[in-house]
């Protein structure tokens, strides 16, 4: 039950942090010359959306270093997953279906835990 309480408090306040960031002068930048976090694409203004890289529900907070700007598309398909699980999710599509949701996008490496052979 406190758990709950918690996520719900926790949810509350990471979404009242984000509509601060959306009005400030960091994201106002961000949609000057916008591109989606995951697909590299440069989306139409009403298309947009702020993406929590480690979504508020996986216990993601709403800092800028947690933040993306996504287009819906993008951000509608990747749901609720974590960028690392979402790159799975790609590759496994890619293998069994032959093209990914996203078609042509790739996770940014400097955001996979991936390392060298």
């Amino acid at each position: 039950m406190f758990e709950d309480l918690d996520s719900s408090m926790h949810m509350k306040r990471e979404k009242a942090k984000a509509r601060l960031l959306r009005k400030s002068s960091w994201w106002q930048h961000k949609l000057a010359k916008p591109q989606c976090f995951y697909c590299r694409q440069s989306p139409r203004p009403e298309e947009i959306t702020m993406d929590h890289i480690l979504p508020l529900s996986r216990g993601g907070y709403s800092t800028k270093g947690n933040i993306a700007l996504a287009c819906k598309s993008c951000n509608t398909r990747k749901k609720h997953y974590s960028v690392m699980e979402w790159d799975e999710y790609l590759r496994g599509t890619e293998t069994t279906a032959g093209s990914s949701p996203l078609a042509g996008s790739t996770i940014p490496t400097s955001l996979s835990n991936k390392r060298s052979p």
